[in-house]
């Protein structure tokens, strides 16, 4: 088989690196151009030393390169740069996968009151898929565009989707979704709030009020259960680790729900997933049991008063953001799902 002519769209942050890591010992992929407007020229080993010996290429003006060259670009990009070139890849055949949010939310209106951006290509977003491997694999296949899922809506969603397709969720109680996640959730920027003497030995909660991930989060609850009441409480908090995300999901069964059949349905919903390990019951799982891997693990605790608990750790740099993104190319391209995604998770 041909490889796969692969660009990435801003290749200096923690996702573009951790896209270069997964890709460069691909075996079906050629790594073509890695764009960079401030670093233009550099070579990417010379600011990733991890990737010496491995990635020989260098960053690349995005103004002067042609994309159209690539049979997959993943942008790994701020919101709204995307949808800015998405059009043109389009129209030339390439395959586009967003790790940022230009496409994750079918509706524009709130997409533009959460990001505070008017977006300007809603005829390719109403095309894109969702990029959640395990909910919606089919649609990811026939795709050429992918809104890659936030690492939070990942946690979320994979841990409730059982229930909710079993429609087991008494909606007249909200869902409540604790989540904690690593400091490189952030990005790698300068900023006050994530410097060592600011994230370490302290745990606070963030976006209380209203974060990004919350309409995404609610868009899917509402379309995988079919219902418009369903209601939300999600508050994420930032724990000092780089890597690792933990929600911990809250529920309240209905009277159709088998409190008995919740560990089997679970079991039985992720026994052909890849990238899904549901734990026995009564395990607790750890961030440390992840980290570095594409696997997503959950544990389920029926409560008392018909409450389930659900625990929920991923890595969040890599099921939470470019190991989904390649796990939805290798859908795209009609590749084994594992394919590239072989790493076992770093202990300790």
């Amino acid at each position: 088989m041909e490889k796969i002519k692969v660009g990435i769209v801003g290749g200096t942050g923690y996702t573009g690196v951790e896209l270069l890591r997964l890709l460069a010992r691909h075996p079906n992929v050629q790594l073509q151009v890695i764009t960079s407007r401030g670093e233009a020229g550099l070579p990417v080993a010379e600011m990733f030393p991890s990737l010496r010996g491995v990635v020989e290429l260098a960053f690349s003006d995005p103004a002067t390169v042609d994309l159209t060259q690539c049979d997959v670009v993943f942008f790994a990009t701020p919101h709204g740069v995307a949808m800015a070139q998405a059009p043109a890849l389009v129209a030339a055949g390439v395959k586009v996968i967003d790790l940022a949010a230009d496409f994750r939310l079918q509706d524009a209106a709130v997409f533009e009151k959460w990001y505070k951006l008017p977006h300007s290509c809603t005829d390719i977003l109403q095309d894109a898929v969702y990029g959640l491997p395990e909910l919606y694999g089919e649609e990811v296949q026939q795709a050429q565009v992918i809104g890659n899922p936030g690492c939070y809506p990942t946690t979320v969603l994979l841990g409730l989707a059982p229930l909710l397709e079993q429609g087991w969720i008494d909606f007249s109680v909200p869902i409540i979704a604790d989540a904690k996640s690593g400091v490189s959730g952030a990005g790698r920027k300068a900023e006050v709030s994530t410097l060592f003497s600011e994230a370490s030995d302290n745990l606070r909660a963030y976006g209380v009020a209203g974060h990004r991930h919350h309409p995404e989060i609610l868009a899917q609850l509402k379309k995988l259960s079919g219902n418009e009441a369903v209601q939300l409480i999600f508050v994420p908090h930032l724990i000092p680790m780089i890597r690792g995300m933990l929600s911990t999901l809250h529920v309240k069964l209905n009277r159709q729900a088998q409190r008995a059949s919740i560990q089997q349905v679970y079991e039985q919903r992720y026994q052909g997933s890849t990238f899904v390990d549901v734990m026995p019951a009564g395990a607790l799982p750890e961030t440390r049991s992840v980290r570095g891997s594409n696997v997503l693990r959950m544990a389920v605790y029926p409560q008392a008063d018909d409450y389930v608990t659900i625990i929920v750790v991923q890595d969040n740099l890599v099921k939470g953001a470019s190991g989904q993104a390649v796990q939805n190319m290798n859908l795209m391209f009609n590749l084994a799902p594992e394919a590239g995604l072989q790493v076992l998770p770093l202990l300790p």
